[in-house]
């Protein structure tokens, strides 16, 4: 499908790509291009790449299709980057988890190649970060958010769909207002709110004790905080709009919470937590259910 991809950020989120399809035989190079010449010659040795770009023209000249997988806030300026060299007939997309300002950034990055940029988003990850973190299952049922621009051109589209179906994703599409909405309230408070919480843990005296006896339950509610906190100081100022909402809206449900609690109202109490539970169960259902869906189909 593909001679030359380039891949500007071969970690967790590029590298992924770059192993899927390379896994599916459905391109002959891929090029990696990046911030840290270690990382890169690691993603080399490691097989995530073939080939370190020594600079932007070369990573860009003859390429079929550019993924920038890092953090948002470089978008801009990487696509900057790419404009003087990005030919008629290469694709670029993105990875980023905010897409309003990767659109507005890439307007003004791109001018009158904006109908070569396609947004995406990967709906996966894990906490871990860099080229040893990268799998080639990673995006393997996993969906995959598109957010067409009305410039864009149906077969562009469908070009950028096909490569994250070769590495087994579900294609979705959305408005980049839509994504940011959507995000801001099941994707990014989340990580805001167990980003609060260990570093609430952590600053207390008796911190020690605390993460001593915490537990399971603990671990699970904060594994995201595990996450790199550059590439999440940049989703939350990237979606500060939508960010903002959510958590003036969680803040009304936890000063409900504490009237309840502080008036000892155990019966509304009860009622909050049975809804959430119930709500929780539902969505494992679905997610389990998609699940066996899709494996039956690749069977």
């Amino acid at each position: 499908m593909f001679k030359k991809i380039a891949i500007f950020g071969a970690g967790l989120i590029g590298g992924s790509f770059a192993l899927a399809l390379k896994k599916a035989g459905v391109v002959e190079q891929l090029v990696g291009v990046g911030r840290h010449l270690t990382t890169l010659q690691r993603a080399q040795e490691l097989g995530v790449i073939d080939v370190i770009a020594t600079s932007v023209a070369e990573a860009v000249t003859g390429a079929d299709l550019i993924l920038i997988a890092a953090p948002v806030a470089q978008t801009g300026a990487i696509l900057a980057s790419i404009q003087p060299h990005l030919q008629a007939g290469t694709i670029v997309t993105d990875a980023g988890s905010t897409k309003s300002d990767v659109v507005s950034a890439a307007r003004v990055a791109l001018g009158d190649k904006i109908a070569q940029f396609v947004p995406g988003h990967p709906i996966a990850g894990r906490e871990q970060n860099g080229p040893e973190a990268a799998l080639a299952e990673l995006y393997v049922g996993k969906k995959v958010v598109l957010t067409p621009l009305p410039e864009n051109a149906e077969q562009d589209v469908a070009r950028v769909a096909a490569a994250w179906q070769q590495c087994g994703a579900l294609i979705h599409r959305l408005s980049a207002q839509q994504h940011d909405a959507i995000f801001a309230a099941v994707s990014h408070l989340p990580h805001v709110l167990a980003y609060a919480l260990v570093d609430d843990i952590a600053n207390k005296p008796h911190a020690a004790s605390l993460f001593q006896y915490a537990a399971s339950g603990f671990r699970d509610f904060t594994r995201i905080a595990g996450s790199s906190p550059e590439m999440w100081r940049d989703i939350s100022l990237a979606n500060q709009s939508a960010l903002l909402s959510e958590l003036d809206a969680y803040l009304l449900q936890l000063t409900r919470l504490r009237g309840l609690l502080a008036a000892g109202d155990g019966p509304a109490l009860e009622a909050i937590y049975s809804n959430a539970q119930q709500a929780r169960h539902n969505w494992i259902s679905a997610i389990e259910a998609a699940e066996q869906q899709n494996k039956e189909g690749r069977e």
